[in-house]
Protein backbone atom coordinates (compact mmCIF):
# COMPACT_ATOMS: atom_id res chain seq x y z
CA UNK A 1 0.00 0.00 0.00
CA UNK A 2 1.60 3.50 -0.90
CA UNK A 3 0.57 6.33 1.66
CA UNK A 4 -0.56 9.69 -0.12
CA UNK A 5 -2.93 12.06 -0.75
CA UNK A 6 -5.16 13.01 -3.95
CA UNK A 7 -4.31 16.27 -2.92
CA UNK A 8 -2.37 18.79 -0.81
CA UNK A 9 -2.90 22.64 -0.63
CA UNK A 10 -0.15 24.17 1.23
CA UNK A 11 -1.41 28.17 1.48
CA UNK A 12 -2.32 28.97 -1.98
CA UNK A 13 -1.06 26.02 -3.79
CA UNK A 14 -2.64 22.95 -4.38
CA UNK A 15 -0.70 20.22 -6.15
CA UNK A 16 -2.57 17.17 -7.36
CA UNK A 17 -1.20 13.87 -6.85
CA UNK A 18 -1.26 11.34 -10.27
CA UNK A 19 -4.70 10.76 -10.98
CA UNK A 20 -6.01 7.67 -13.23
CA UNK A 21 -9.78 6.69 -15.04
CA UNK A 22 -10.50 4.12 -12.24
CA UNK A 23 -13.75 2.92 -10.26
CA UNK A 24 -14.09 3.13 -6.84
CA UNK A 25 -12.40 -0.37 -6.95
CA UNK A 26 -9.48 0.43 -8.97
CA UNK A 27 -10.50 -0.88 -11.74
CA UNK A 28 -9.64 0.70 -14.89
CA UNK A 29 -12.87 2.48 -16.68
CA UNK A 30 -13.64 2.44 -20.45
CA UNK A 31 -10.88 -0.37 -20.86
CA UNK A 32 -9.18 0.89 -24.63
CA UNK A 33 -10.71 4.14 -24.45
CA UNK A 34 -8.33 6.97 -23.70
CA UNK A 35 -10.48 9.68 -24.37
CA UNK A 36 -13.18 8.21 -21.45
CA UNK A 37 -10.33 7.40 -19.23
CA UNK A 38 -8.69 11.29 -19.40
CA UNK A 39 -12.42 12.92 -18.76
CA UNK A 40 -12.57 9.99 -15.75
CA UNK A 41 -9.11 11.39 -14.21
CA UNK A 42 -9.95 14.97 -14.90
CA UNK A 43 -13.35 15.09 -13.14
CA UNK A 44 -11.41 13.48 -10.22
CA UNK A 45 -8.78 16.23 -10.09
CA UNK A 46 -11.91 18.72 -10.22
CA UNK A 47 -13.09 17.33 -7.16
CA UNK A 48 -10.27 16.82 -5.80
CA UNK A 49 -9.71 21.17 -6.44
CA UNK A 50 -12.99 21.90 -5.36
CA UNK A 51 -12.44 20.06 -1.85
CA UNK A 52 -9.61 22.10 -1.38
CA UNK A 53 -10.91 25.67 -2.22
CA UNK A 54 -9.83 25.64 -5.77
CA UNK A 55 -11.58 25.02 -9.21
CA UNK A 56 -10.27 24.44 -12.84
CA UNK A 57 -10.06 27.92 -13.47
CA UNK A 58 -7.13 27.81 -11.00
CA UNK A 59 -4.73 25.29 -12.20
CA UNK A 60 -1.05 26.67 -13.32
CA UNK A 61 -0.08 22.94 -15.27
CA UNK A 62 -0.50 19.89 -15.57
CA UNK A 63 1.11 16.96 -16.61
CA UNK A 64 0.12 14.18 -18.64
CA UNK A 65 1.79 10.34 -18.75
CA UNK A 66 0.63 8.08 -21.76
CA UNK A 67 1.29 5.05 -22.71
CA UNK A 68 0.26 5.49 -26.50
CA UNK A 69 1.39 9.10 -27.67
CA UNK A 70 -0.28 8.57 -31.14
CA UNK A 71 -3.86 8.85 -28.84
CA UNK A 72 -2.39 12.66 -28.00
CA UNK A 73 -5.58 14.59 -30.14
CA UNK A 74 -7.92 11.93 -27.80
CA UNK A 75 -6.21 13.26 -25.03
CA UNK A 76 -5.78 16.67 -26.38
CA UNK A 77 -9.50 16.97 -26.23
CA UNK A 78 -10.83 15.94 -23.25
CA UNK A 79 -8.28 18.08 -21.89
CA UNK A 80 -9.40 21.17 -24.07
CA UNK A 81 -12.73 20.40 -22.85
CA UNK A 82 -11.96 20.94 -18.49
CA UNK A 83 -9.20 23.65 -19.21
CA UNK A 84 -10.35 25.91 -22.69
CA UNK A 85 -10.19 28.65 -20.22
CA UNK A 86 -7.71 28.34 -17.88
CA UNK A 87 -5.08 26.95 -20.69
CA UNK A 88 -2.66 25.66 -18.03
CA UNK A 89 1.29 24.91 -18.69
CA UNK A 90 0.80 21.48 -19.89
CA UNK A 91 3.33 18.58 -20.95
CA UNK A 92 2.21 15.27 -22.37
CA UNK A 93 4.92 12.54 -22.19
CA UNK A 94 4.95 9.12 -23.20
CA UNK A 95 5.88 6.03 -20.67
CA UNK A 96 6.59 2.47 -21.23
CA UNK A 97 3.50 1.45 -18.69
CA UNK A 98 1.58 2.72 -15.92
CA UNK A 99 0.08 0.60 -12.84
CA UNK A 100 -1.83 -1.22 -14.56
CA UNK A 101 -2.11 -2.21 -18.40
CA UNK A 102 -5.86 -1.14 -19.07
CA UNK A 103 -4.94 2.48 -17.46
CA UNK A 104 -3.38 4.53 -20.72
CA UNK A 105 -3.04 7.59 -18.93
CA UNK A 106 -2.33 9.50 -15.36
CA UNK A 107 -2.49 13.02 -14.50
CA UNK A 108 -1.18 15.29 -12.29
CA UNK A 109 -2.62 19.45 -11.47
CA UNK A 110 -0.92 22.37 -9.55
CA UNK A 111 -2.73 25.16 -9.03
CA UNK A 112 -2.61 28.46 -7.14
CA UNK A 113 -5.41 30.09 -5.25
CA UNK A 114 -5.89 33.82 -5.15
CA UNK A 115 -6.99 33.61 -1.20
CA UNK A 116 -5.61 31.88 2.04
Amino acid sequence: MVSYSRAVRVGTQVFVSGTIGTDQHGKAIAIGDVYAQTVHALRKIQSALESLGAGLGDVTGTRMYVTDISKWEEIGRAHNEFFHKAKPATSMVEVRRLISDDILVEIEADAVVSEI
